[in-house]
């Protein structure tokens, strides 16, 4: 049940940034990447929406009552009693997949994209957080806003794709798309100082995280209208624009050593989003 690296296989962006972690942490990131990656392609598989119901409850309640025949289970709670995740992090996880069953999906403000994307991405955020040893709060807070602007940009980036399932979390229109992609800018800036609190030997890992996913959005408006992005297809970084962006990284590297500037979030959004879920609970 559990002989794939979904991690490599799916995940090209974070596996490339991957490389660059001890053995050790990398396993543990690909455990929740193997977790998460394994709800979200319930929600997202063929089969009609009363059987994906019915698998994600079954996976619910197996990871609730510790089915530990499941090794993605096993692991993900190895991950929460070995670095203190609050299983409200994974219930929250667990409710944003859940809102995409249902035969149309339609976010309707920005509180709703907010919430939607602190669901299924902010919690990976938060959790990765917690296996890379960050302690300060402000930092944890700002590792969900890398989160949030990650998923901000795959939903920029998969307007067309999502349509075909039925799920219209923004318009289908450029400048909304290039509205999203301002908007994940500003989480992808909130976050940057705060990579400083994470320990030395994971922090440049994060910084090439951060910049290849964050290109993904420059090469989205690239596109410059609504029939290139239609034609684009499914936008990415090739490898020499990942190599691009990791030497941008070390510069980043040595900024953070020289800032002084301490960690900070995008506290308006966070209030939109506690509006729903108290985020302190989960930290």
């Amino acid at each position: 049940m559990y002989n794939k690296n979904y991690l490599s296989i799916y995940a090209k962006s974070f596996n490339w940034a991957g490389f660059f972690l001890p053995k050790k942490t990398y396993q543990k990131c690909s455990s929740l990447y193997d977790f998460c990656r394994t709800v979200d392609d319930i929600a997202d598989d063929r089969n009609e929406l009363v059987v994906k119901k019915k698998n994600l409850s079954t996976f619910k309640n197996d990871f609730i009552n510790k089915n530990f025949n499941n090794l993605i289970i096993k692991k993900m709670w190895d991950l929460m009693i070995d670095h203190k995740i609050s299983i409200k992090i994974i219930e929250d996880l667990f409710a944003g997949v859940e809102s995409d069953l249902s035969e149309k999906v339609q976010l309707n403000n920005k509180k709703d994209l907010l919430i939607y994307s602190y669901r299924v991405a902010g919690t990976v955020g938060l959790m990765m957080a917690k296996i890379l040893n960050v302690k300060d709060r402000d930092s944890m807070k700002a590792a969900i806003d890398l989160g949030i602007a990650m998923q901000l940009t795959n939903i920029a980036r998969d307007v067309v794709e999502d349509s075909k399932d039925n799920r219209f979390y923004i318009q289908h229109d450029f400048q909304v798309i290039s509205n999203t992609l301002v908007l994940a800018n500003l989480f992808y800036k909130s976050c940057f100082t705060s990579i400083k609190e994470i320990p030395f030997n994971f922090r440049f890992a994060i910084l090439v995280a951060r910049r290849v996913y964050r290109k993904i959005g420059d090469e989205i408006l690239k596109t410059n209208n609504i029939e290139g992005y239609n034609k684009a297809g499914k936008i990415y970084v090739n490898n020499l624009g990942k190599i691009y962006q990791t030497v941008l990284s070390l510069i980043d590297l040595i900024k953070l050593l020289l800032t002084k500037e301490k960690s900070h979030y995008m506290s308006d959004e966070h209030l939109l989003i506690n509006e729903e879920v108290d985020m302190n609970e989960r930290i």
